[in-house]
């Protein structure tokens, strides 16, 4: 028997205003551009002023929606300057790679395959893990597009659609072991003996390879000591994940980057500023403004339906201006926060000078939720005197060094890289060494922690470092 219940509940209701500024707070610079050009079309309320209005001979003046009924909104609401007098100053851009499994996709595309086989070429590309190897085997990835897109492929055309993904950019992409890897990439250079002997090396006696038994090597191949040399030298060469490096402070996407915030060292002091040019002087149209003055008396259905989609187009112009402002002070107040935690990496760019950072530090900074620091800090790019840097790139947990200092994973990850860089490649250091000789240098980190840092920066284990 059904049962009707009136129950009652307390919900948060986000004002139009707020929503406006959610989103503008989420798009990065060049994206808010391309937003307002949108807006500007959609909304003929609104409108870019191109010079000061100030000094514009007969222009209109700043509409305040005061002078008309049923709206209290003060005139300072619905305008907005966010240029300077400098309408084309100088400013950089610059493309940052595409995404791993973009790069695939965009490959794909260009391949003679049918609907059917280009939806599955773009599920096996789906699996395939950010360090380009494909993890699942192939009869349990027919079960899976079977199950999760309803098309029915077997291993054995799986394997086909595979090699041509194999055949993609980067060398190796696609392989399901080291082997293959390697194999692949071998496959994919011009023929030379020393890559003709990788090749035998890697499919006959790899097992031998990995647990680096040269002298079994050249007995069961008949090589000499240099003949061995030359084709591990080709091997060495090799991509051992050819994803590339993960890092996991950021991913990169493919787009064209205009920086949102630009930082100069003048005088030993930071100074933050915000491009100016890119984001236009809006205001509300005056013609339109009227035609809601002229409506509000006239009673007919015509004049009302005019007064409503003309209010409806001026509040929507009024929120969108207004969003631009907060989005302007909230990037701004959180930017100058990260600087000011991070104030010594930003003198000079020192790696080993960033703090243990997370959201949550600079929320406690700036007052606002953490969900709001992390829109900001999504998609967002700093150009310094130094380079040009993703916001995520400042975050990092922290470890607590022989003092009880808190030091950044970045600082030990570059510590780490030069241990490795600087070890003896005969006897290269295994992960208990690293962790001793890290702990020497006043950072005590586990074992498993330095894996994973290692397989971070894209180093191999130790035997596969050795060097005869």
């Amino acid at each position: 028997m059904l049962e009707q219940k009136l129950q009652q509940k307390q919900v948060q209701k986000l004002s139009p205003l707020q929503i406006q500024t959610i989103k503008m707070i989420e798009l990065p610079q060049m994206d808010l551009m391309q937003r307002i050009e949108k807006e500007l079309e959609e909304n003929p309320v609104l409108e870019e002023v191109n010079e000061d209005p100030e000094n514009q001979e007969g222009a209109p003046k700043n509409v305040s929606l005061d002078e008309y009924r049923h709206d209290d909104t003060p005139s300072y609401r619905l305008y907005v300057n966010n240029q300077g007098k400098d309408l084309k100053p100088e400013y950089n851009t610059f493309q940052v790679r595409e995404s791993f499994q973009q790069s695939l996709l965009h490959q794909l595309g260009y391949c003679k395959l049918d609907t059917r086989q280009m939806q599955i070429a773009a599920f096996i590309v789906g699996m395939i893990g950010d360090d380009g190897y494909l993890r699942r085997d192939l009869e349990s990835l027919s079960d899976d597009l079977a199950f999760k897109t309803g098309l029915e492929a077997d291993a054995e055309e799986l394997e086909e659609l595979l090699k041509v993904i194999q055949g993609f950019d980067p060398p190796g992409v696609g392989a399901r072991d080291l082997r293959e890897c390697l194999l692949l990439q071998i496959h994919y250079l011009p023929s030379t003996p020393a890559r003709d002997l990788a090749g035998k090396i890697l499919t006959d006696c790899f097992d031998e390879f990995t647990k680096k038994h040269f002298s079994r090597i050249m007995q069961r191949l008949s090589v000499s000591d240099e003949e061995l040399k030359a084709a591990m030298n080709e091997i060495r060469r090799l991509n051992p994940r050819p994803g590339g490096q993960v890092d996991d402070s950021y991913s990169e996407q493919a787009q064209q980057v205009v920086p949102d915030f630009l930082l100069d060292l003048r005088d030993g002091e930071l100074v933050l500023s915000m491009p100016r040019f890119s984001i236009p002087e809006l205001r509300v149209n005056k013609r339109y403004a009227e035609v809601l003055m002229n409506a509000a008396g006239n009673t007919t259905q015509a004049g009302k339906e005019a007064v409503a989609f003309v209010k409806q187009k001026m509040d929507s112009a009024k929120w969108f201006i207004e969003a631009i402002k907060q989005r302007h002070h909230t990037l701004q107040s959180t930017m100058q926060a990260i600087i000011d935690f991070q104030h010594d990496f930003f003198i000079d760019g020192d790696e080993t000078q960033l703090k243990p950072m997370v959201l949550k530090n600079i929320a406690e900074k700036t007052g606002f939720d953490i969900s709001t620091v992390s829109r900001v800090v999504n998609s967002k790019y700093i150009q310094t005197h130094f380079g040009i840097y993703p916001l995520k790139y400042f975050f990092s947990e922290g470890l607590t060094n022989k003092e009880g200092e808190e030091v950044s994973t970045r600082e030990v990850k570059t510590i780490l890289s030069k241990s490795i860089a600087e070890e003896d490649k005969r006897k290269p250091l295994t992960d208990e060494e690293l962790v001793a000789l890290l702990g020497q240098k006043g950072y005590q980190v586990a074992r498993r922690t330095v894996a994973k840092y290692r397989e971070q920066l894209n180093i191999p284990i130790a035997r596969l470092r050795k060097e005869l």
